[in-house]
């Protein structure tokens, strides 16, 4: 298996280099009936819009690209089998996955699902951030009411799409899209 670690240490300089922040690294195979393939999924964004738009995404794939096939070529291989590279924003339902995000992110719907049971044994909440203090998330649950958790109990955390979260994250430049072209390591 593959070290998220390593590859997150590879991945990150890259898109600070450009200028980005990054906000997630997974690797998982499959996403289609039958796909056996991996897909290294890389988030970033720009941190003063949040967003990326077309080029970027491209620039750090570019990037990317070349900083895995410098250390395949100097024998350290990150990804045994082929992969799928998906460089992309974290788009409007975005990942919360940073301290940061859920400070940012306050006041607006979230569903989060946690490593360890909180409130009469639930791992599944859903409601409003109300944001972090320190290492401590608080989400005003609509079944549980206010709820507190700590940051590394987190499996997973994203917002839901709701008016409110389209008004507060208006795209920047949907030019391109339409063009958008995967590329494939083998």
């Amino acid at each position: 298996m593959a070290d998220i670690a390593r590859i997150t240490e590879v991945v990150e300089p890259e898109a600070k280099a450009l200028g980005f922040d990054l906000v997630r690294v997974r690797l998982f195979k499959g996403g289609e009936i039958g796909d056996e393939e991996q897909t290294l999924q890389i988030m970033a964004e720009r941190p003063e819009t949040g967003q990326l738009v077309i080029e970027d995404c491209a620039a750090l794939s570019h990037r990317i690209s070349d900083a895995i096939d410098a250390l395949e070529e100097a024998g350290e291989v990150l990804i045994e089998d082929a992969y799928r590279l998906e460089v992309s924003s974290p788009g409007i339902d975005r990942p919360l996955t940073r301290a940061k995000d859920f400070a940012d992110w306050a006041g607006h719907e979230a569903r989060v699902q946690l490593v360890n049971p909180v409130e009469g044994n639930r791992k599944s909440l859903q409601g409003d951030l109300v944001g972090i203090d320190g290492e401590t998330v608080t989400l005003a649950d609509k079944k549980s009411g206010e709820v507190s958790f700590a940051l590394s109990d987190i499996h997973s955390a994203k917002l839901v799409l709701t008016d409110k979260l389209i008004a507060a994250t208006r795209p920047l430049d949907t030019s391109g899209a339409d063009e958008i072209l995967e590329e494939r390591e083998d």
